[in-house]
């Protein structure tokens, strides 16, 4: 391996002779089959989702127990303190989006991070959660098994323990070693079974959340936001300097909204609307790519490569200047329309990249975390679920609700932090996403869902902070434009840009010097972006209906069936 650097680019280039079209095989493994499947992050969270379909548990039974039991097996992610969004699509029903995302609490001033003397891994950044509320409304919509038989799982996990796999050694030794790691209770409930290093086949025993877990599943969503575990939160609070009151908890409510649905190449793309940015970006950026032919320049072309830059980069700037809230931001109707769209991508250069300031130039731009989880389901009878959650950064703030066992967010800091301050280095400061009390923070969560005459055929999404809306990107062209197979389009190399700061990411791949130096030469500036989250899968066949379930391993991952 040796480094290139050019006119400030930093790329690492990889001396293989496997050719740059082909993906490294070891990032995605896939499974076909009829019935019902689960692929997420988690082996122990994926059968404990196959196990409910074979109960008769329909999709939206299995995504509930599914989140249950990632907030046990995978707690960097997997959680009751955070918060998400569920596409669920039935044959019954029109596609819906459940929204559970957090909310500002009402003692949270506009400026609290903007003198640097709050950080992330402190309780004063935790909004109120979502998931619980989420989930139990996702449950009363479309559930059909008793809401307590899909929470018994996590809570037998929790009691009685789990084995720790090598993802999650590694995923707990590197948050116990972080110096970040400084609050008594998270470190009393991770700390190592020897005290020193957790290794693959270590047990990890959650008796408190197992409790909470219990109090769930005999109590419903009230016991978190008006019963015992509300009181312990508050208690919590108080201890840690926090914000939420119970007054916080008690106002909070989930909410089913309308997707945005965008149509590309015969197909039907239903994407979570704000206050997630994911599917009025993605509408952005496919509709500026509909009236282009990708597909006979090739995946891996440079003009492929440059166009997809040149579209992110446009998106990402009106992701900044319009998005947020739809209770305290107008979002404006333009930008799903292809006409807009249209007039956007006329503004391309076939040869030349245009630098993020030009593409903005009305946003004031001064010189100068991120750990999500995705699960996809589909039954035997053809309804999908494609949900993300999270904590924010890994392991959220890292504080432990004493006596409950689970881990608060630290999704305030997905506010702008200074407001009116946007910088050249990625920092937005503009006012659609700045804090207000009850306000939800935006997002860049995009859980997908396909469908073709009225079938869902593809099941998608990742985590990966402002990389998520490009990787769900990446993924849909693989198939919807470029016709790859399954496997293939989970595991191909992806690309992102966000439009500050300034540079392309691209996963590093075989043989792309010549990629890279021409993409150089028409102005772009490059960097290894290391690996875009994990985009757990399914793929439907439209003639045979046979589902293709495909665990990205770019993380860890894996496909349960009933």
């Amino acid at each position: 391996m040796r480094l290139l650097a050019t006119a400030g680019v930093v790329w690492v280039a990889l001396t293989l002779s496997v050719p740059a079209q082909k993906a490294e095989p070891s990032l995605a493994t896939s499974r076909e089959g009829e019935k019902g499947v689960v692929v997420c992050v988690s082996p122990i969270a994926a059968e404990v989702g196959a196990a409910i379909l074979r109960r008769g548990g329909n999709a939206v039974d299995a995504a509930v127990a599914v989140a249950f039991a990632l907030a046990v097996s995978w707690p960097e992610a997997g959680n009751i303190g955070g918060g998400g969004f569920m596409m669920i699509a039935s044959p019954r029903h029109a596609v819906t989006c459940v929204e559970f995302r957090e909310t500002s609490p009402r003692a949270a001033p506009e400026n609290l991070f903007a003198d640097g003397k709050v950080s992330a891994w402190e309780a004063k950044a935790a909004g109120v959660p979502g998931t619980v509320r989420g989930l139990a409304l996702a449950h009363q919509r479309f559930g059909q098994l008793p809401w307590e038989e899909l929470v018994a799982p996590a809570i037998e996990l929790a009691e009685k323990g789990i084995t720790v796999n090598a993802a999650l050694a590694r995923s707990l030794q590197r948050v116990w070693g972080d110096p970040k790691t400084t609050h008594a209770e998270f470190r009393r409930l991770f700390s190592p079974p020897d005290g020193r290093r957790w290794q693959a086949g270590d047990r990890l025993i959650q008796k408190d959340l197992g409790r909470t877990l219990r109090l769930i599943a005999q109590q419903g969503p009230e016991a978190f936001y008006t019963g015992p575990i509300a009181e312990m939160i508050v208690r919590e609070m108080q201890a840690s300097g926090g914000l939420i009151t119970a007054e916080d908890l008690k106002a909070y409510r989930a909410q089913e909204r309308t997707p945005i649905h965008i149509q590309f190449r015969g197909y039907d793309i239903y994407a979570p609307p704000p206050p997630s940015s994911g599917g009025i970006t993605l509408a952005l950026m496919l509709h500026m790519l509909e009236g282009m032919d990708l597909k006979s320049h090739g995946r891996w072309s440079v003009d492929t490569y440059h166009t997809l830059i040149e579209v992110m980069r446009r998106a990402y700037a009106d992701r900044a200047r319009y998005l947020g809230d739809p209770d305290f931001t107008p979002i404006p109707a333009h930008l799903t329309s292809r006409e807009y769209a249209r007039r956007l991508a006329a503004t391309i250069r076939p040869d030349k990249a245009t630098p993020s300031a030009e593409v903005a130039p009305d946003l004031p731009v001064l010189p100068e975390g991120e750990s999500t989880t995705h699960f996809s389901i589909i039954d035997r009878h053809g309804m999908a679920v494609s949900t993300t959650y999270t904590l924010e950064n890994s392991y959220g703030c890292r504080v432990a609700v004493r006596g409950a066992g689970f881990l608060l967010n630290n999704e305030m800091t997905d506010f702008n932090p200074r407001p009116g301050v946007t910088t050249a280095d990625g920092r937005i400061g503009t006012p659609p996403n700045c804090i207000a009390p009850g306000k939800r923070m935006l997002s860049s969560m995009t859980p997908t869902v396909v469908c073709h005459k009225g079938r869902v055929v593809l099941v998608t999404g990742s985590p990966g902070g402002r990389t998520i809306i490009n990787t769900v990107l990446c993924v849909l062209l693989n198939r919807l434009e470029f016709g790859m197979p399954p496997e293939q389009c989970v595991s191909a190399p992806r690309l992102h840009h966000q439009w500050f700061p300034d540079v392309a990411r691209l996963e590093v791949t075989p043989n792309q010097k010549e990629l890279v130096a021409t993409l150089q030469r028409r102005g772009h500036r490059l960097m290894s972006g290391g690996r875009q989250g994990d985009a757990h899968s399914i793929f439907v066949d439209q003639a045979t209906g046979r589902r293709t379930a495909v665990a990205d391993r770019r993380i860890d991952g894996a496909i349960a069936a009933e």
